[in-house]
């Protein structure tokens, strides 16, 4: 048996915030965690829709149905950027989409007056790192939420795609997959890669905060 692959063309949906007509001060590209879909993620983010940002938010390629047994009209689905099969390609392919979504976002912006910034939530974190570190976006802000980088990243790729970038560690003080400790373990093996990241935490758990997202965004 011989296992090949055959690159083809599929709709990859993504879910947006902000004016399309205004020149935007931001650009957020916002990645979603394990089972979860790109539109209600994107909910979370409707408080920083005040004119002076555009807020992306693309959807992982690989859907399923959450609950096991027989699927129906009300079955909840959900969203995964890869899964431990054929795990390369997969990564592969989400990079380049992603560097597509960036390469059509910003066809009609001037990037030297736009802040970037790219926000990845839980496993959407590590699929942020992988694509800002082997993509072609250039970022001036990398917010990993409730992860860090993955263990497998080339950490002296990253350093040379991250340099002029500010890399922040964002962490629930009461999250059981990321939590304070796990933050400043992650810090350090940033920093000894030449990274220096920032820690920001909140009290909560394995969620998106508001205030910690407005923090982000710099706005009062």
């Amino acid at each position: 048996m011989h296992e090949r692959h055959l690159v083809v063309t599929r709709s990859a949906r993504y879910a947006m915030l902000g004016e399309t007509r205004a020149r935007p001060a931001e650009c957020w590209f916002v990645l979603h965690g394990y089972g979860q879909l790109a539109p209600a993620f994107l909910g979370a983010f409707r408080p920083l829709d005040d004119g002076t940002r555009r807020i992306y938010a693309p959807e992982a390629l690989n859907r399923y149905y959450l609950e096991g047994g027989q699927h129906g009209p009300d079955s909840r689905v959900g969203a995964t950027w890869m899964t431990r099969e054929d795990r390369l390609t997969e990564i592969a392919d989400y990079v380049r989409y992603l560097d597509t979504l960036y390469r059509h976002v910003l066809a009609d912006l001037d990037r030297t007056a736009l802040r970037v910034l790219v926000l990845g939530f839980s496993q959407g974190a590590a699929t942020a790192a992988r694509w800002t570190a082997l993509g072609e976006a250039r970022v001036d802000d990398l917010v990993l939420w409730g992860s860090g980088a993955p263990p497998d990243l080339p950490m002296a790729e990253a350093a040379r795609a991250w340099r002029g970038t500010s890399v922040s560690l964002v962490y629930g003080r009461d999250d059981p997959h990321f939590d304070e400790p796990h933050a400043l373990a992650e810090a350090e093996r940033l920093r000894a890669h030449g990274i220096a990241p920032s820690l920001v935490g909140f009290d909560g758990a394995h969620a998106l905060d508001a205030v910690t997202l407005h923090r982000l965004s710099r706005t009062p």
